[in-house]
């Protein structure tokens, strides 16, 4: 056998090196910003499997569907649903053509910035927030108003423009998924025409592809213009196990992955581990960072996790621990 020259041989175990180190590059790029522990592995080591031709646990391009809650689940949640805020802030800008409601007292709380008290009524006095704010025009009229806050409205704690707390490590499982021939939609609680405003800018999500809370609506002509108009009316709630209706119904098809974050997400994530005896991811995040997010969980107001947390071993889901799984929450920080 012909000796390897010293010259070739090191250029050979140069080679060698190059793609080894350029397989832990890759390797790392992936989920950057989780640390590598179970939740980041577990999420690598499903997508590979479902995704790679020929293994067991191999799901055909058009069936690789996943669902995102996204009240705390793609963005903060904390200290108040983000929908309500804009809600509160409407009912102070609309207030000079409302005298009246100084004395009314739902409204008067608002006013005075005593939020407390104004969702002391529970869903009956959220509801009529959102119908107040939320109806008598149409949905391009909506649309304006949406973006126009999220340019203008700041985080009470953070200082910053709502749609800037999004999570970096659920950006990058949104990105990597789709790289990977998956399909993804937000089922959210929310109002899926307030979504639908920043979706597809913030997460790359399109509307068609945002499945949420919805009022009633309807057609009109306007000065020869075609409408939608919406009423002050409730037509659907997508959240609990109004979740699985709502996939099942603007979907047609059982998810393979469903992360979401609260009790709220309960049927969903049973509906896409439970619906099959295949391969299934569901992902549930837990807040534990109290220091750079939140720390709640089952006393919260706002996306309570607590039947969802305990069924969570037995149900096969993962449970993220923000504080340890992840090295980074918000795009913005260093």
């Amino acid at each position: 056998m012909q000796r390897i020259s010293g010259s070739l041989w090191r250029w050979w175990s140069g080679l060698l090196l190059c793609l080894t180190l350029s397989a832990v590059a890759q390797a790392d790029s992936v989920l950057p910003s989780w640390r590598d522990r179970t939740a980041r592995t577990a999420i690598i080591a499903f997508v590979q499997a479902t995704t790679t031709q020929g293994s067991p646990d191999f799901v055909p391009p058009a069936e690789r569907i996943a669902v995102f809650d996204n009240d705390g689940t793609l963005w903060s949640e904390q200290p108040l649903y983000f929908q309500g805020a804009f809600a509160f802030d409407r009912i102070k800008a609309m207030a000079p053509d409302h005298p009246e409601w100084a004395s009314k007292e739902l409204f008067a709380s608002v006013l005075k910035g005593d939020y407390k008290t104004a969702l002391a009524g529970g869903e009956k006095a959220l509801g009529q927030i959102i119908l107040t704010t939320h109806a008598g025009m149409t949905s391009d009229q909506f649309n304006a108003i949406v973006a126009d806050w999220l340019r203008t409205a700041k985080h009470p704690r953070f200082k910053r423009p709502y749609n800037e707390l999004v999570y970096q490590p659920m950006l990058e499982v949104l990105g990597y998924l789709r790289a990977n021939g998956y399909k993804t939609f937000i089922v959210s609680g929310g109002g899926a025409e307030f979504m639908r405003v920043f979706a597809e800018q913030t997460y790359g999500v399109p509307p068609e592809q945002v499945i949420g809370s919805t009022i009633k609506t309807h057609f009109e002509l306007r000065d020869g213009k075609a409408v939608i108009v919406r009423d002050p009316d409730i037509d659907s709630i997508d959240d609990g196990p109004g979740k699985p209706v709502g996939i099942a119904r603007y979907i047609g098809r059982a998810p393979i992955i469903a992360f979401g974050n609260s009790d709220g997400d309960l049927q969903m994530l049973q509906y896409t581990t439970q619906s099959s005896s295949k391969k299934r991811l569901g992902v549930i995040i837990h807040h534990t960072d109290a220091d750079r997010e939140f720390a709640y969980d089952r006393k919260s107001i706002n996306g309570k996790l607590d039947k969802a947390l305990d069924l969570a071993q037995s149900s096969g889901w993962i449970v993220v621990d923000m504080k340890n799984d992840w090295s980074r929450i918000y795009p913005f920080e260093q």
